[in-house]
């Protein structure tokens, strides 16, 4: 199908997990205006980030592909225009097409597809994160000590960023809603993402709630993971800084939402409604604590799964797609709405699926190479099977249909051999994944030699969370 829907707005968020949104089933958080773009439009009940962190994420989101086909690796490659993304496109097309709030991308210079760029964020001094780049051996990050002790009631630079970025794109749509040609419009914010400080008002909605139930290690633990926990340390969270993360990790969920309210309430008042197409994605998700893991970086749903709501004309009303999706599926989404017919590419127009009937088998695919991975790591998700690929170490293997929660790996189970061969081959159907583990380090390793070698980046530390615009970024090396 084809829509020719005169204009787009996109909503993202950053580090938004699915299973903390009250349209996804969950009782406690409060997120009335996501929920009610769900019921106004089609939520997809599976939906996935293309690599769990979030530069290369949002390299897929950009161009539509998969990541290690344009080395868009970790958070020290990102996105400068190349391939290009679903803007060139739109430019050609001469479609008025813009952003507000955080890209990612190198800089504000290059030709990314965007007519203009309202405090964006991109990476720091335009290089980003060298420290995660090396990964033989992998250093220590203590700079994630700080996820377990800035927690709590109160504001932060991210905050008062989210709210210039709601308030740019009220007054965008109040100015330029209404103008003849179709717009499309990218508004990203940070929140949820760490430090999990939320506004007073919005922390304590979640103060007395007590410690949520959440999942234990694993035992034994995956190499993997194991290896990731040594990197990236976060031993320093007790029982009630557990408590105070989950509540800020709640209050900023209903922040972000209360600001897409107003977003939404501007689309409303200025006649825009019933000629917009909205679309609400995360570039990833967030462990929330499960497992002892806070942040992204791993393939369990927490990390790996993210929100995904389209709603506009000609999409169906208060359904829920069954039909797995993930980032680069925008690509084709926003395209296909203008008329303007995608290069090739892997992913499917949202409003397609939204329109067609479940497709359980389609096919999902994330990597990671970033920060904490002793190797590169890649996942499928198809029907009710989600396999984990680790170059040179075992997989792991969940039936979500019968284990959502994870906590059975059939990843060297004998029974499971055959699944666990299909699924390989499907795998290797996309790429060769000890080829792109070979590349992703040998990428790394000039970025790291281009920054002064490796003794120079551990020396110089990691920063944890990019600031925002004005602000300097906070190297820790050692604690």
């Amino acid at each position: 199908m084809n829509y020719k829907i005169p204009n787009q707005l996109i909503l993202m968020t950053d580090e938004h997990t699915r299973k903390v949104l009250g349209c996804y089933g969950n009782k406690i958080i409060k997120t009335p205006n996501i929920d009610d773009l769900a019921r106004q439009g089609t939520l997809f009940e599976s939906a996935y980030t293309n690599v769990p962190i979030c530069v290369p994420a949002r390299a897929s989101f950009a161009t539509g592909d998969y990541a290690h086909r344009s080395h868009h690796w970790d958070n020290a490659t990102p996105y400068f225009g190349s391939p290009p993304s679903w803007g060139n496109e739109l430019q050609k097309a001469g479609i008025k097409v813009g952003s507000i709030g955080k890209l990612h991308y190198r800089n504000s210079h290059d030709d990314v597809g965007l007519d203009f760029q309202k405090i964006p964020m991109h990476v720091v001094d335009g290089t980003g994160d060298v420290l995660g780049c090396v990964r033989e051996p992998l250093p220590k990050r203590w700079k994630a000590l700080s996820m377990a002790e800035k927690i709590g009631p109160g504001e932060t630079d991210y905050n008062v960023y989210d709210r210039m970025v709601a308030a740019e794109a009220i007054e965008w749509l109040a100015a330029n809603g209404k103008q003849q040609k179709p717009w499309v419009l990218f508004v990203s914010m940070v929140a949820p993402h760490f430090p999990l400080i939320a506004p007073q008002e919005f922390y304590d909605l979640y103060d007395k709630l007590g410690l949520m139930p959440t999942k234990p290690r694993e035992f034994p633990e995956h190499p993997w993971h194991h290896a990731m926990r040594n990197c990236q340390i976060m031993d320093n969270f007790t029982p009630e800084r557990t408590r105070v993360a989950l509540a800020s990790y709640y209050g900023l969920v209903t922040f972000i939402d209360d600001l897409i309210g107003q977003i939404l309430e501007a689309v409303e008042q200025n006649g825009l409604s019933d000629n917009t197409q909205i679309v609400y994605v995360s570039d990833h998700g967030d462990n929330i604590g499960e497992r002892d893991f806070w942040g992204k970086s791993n393939f369990y749903e927490e990390s790996v799964g993210v929100p995904c709501i389209i709603k506009g004309p000609g999409i169906p009303i208060g359904k829920t797609s069954r039909t797995p999706v993930s980032l680069i599926d925008v690509y084709p989404t926003v395209l296909k709405t203008v008329g303007i017919t995608p290069e090739a590419k892997p992913g499917t127009s949202l409003a397609d699926l939204a329109n067609g009937e479940d497709e359980l088998d389609r096919l999902v695919f994330s990597e990671y190479h970033a920060m904490g991975s002793a190797t590169g790591a890649f996942m499928i998700r198809k029907g009710p099977w989600k396999f984990i690929y680790y170059v040179s170490m075992k997989p792991q293997l969940f039936n979500l249909s019968e284990d959502s929660e994870e906590l059975h790996d059939l990843g060297v189970d004998p029974e499971f051999k055959d699944i666990r061969n299909k699924l390989e081959k499907e795998l290797r159907l996309i790429c060769d994944p000890e080829l792109v583990d070979a590349q992703a380090k040998a990428d790394q390793t000039a970025i790291i030699e281009a920054n002064g070698g490796v003794e120079a980046v551990v020396a110089k530390g990691g920063f944890g969370a990019t600031p925002p615009p004005g602000v300097s970024a906070e190297y820790i090396v050692r604690r």
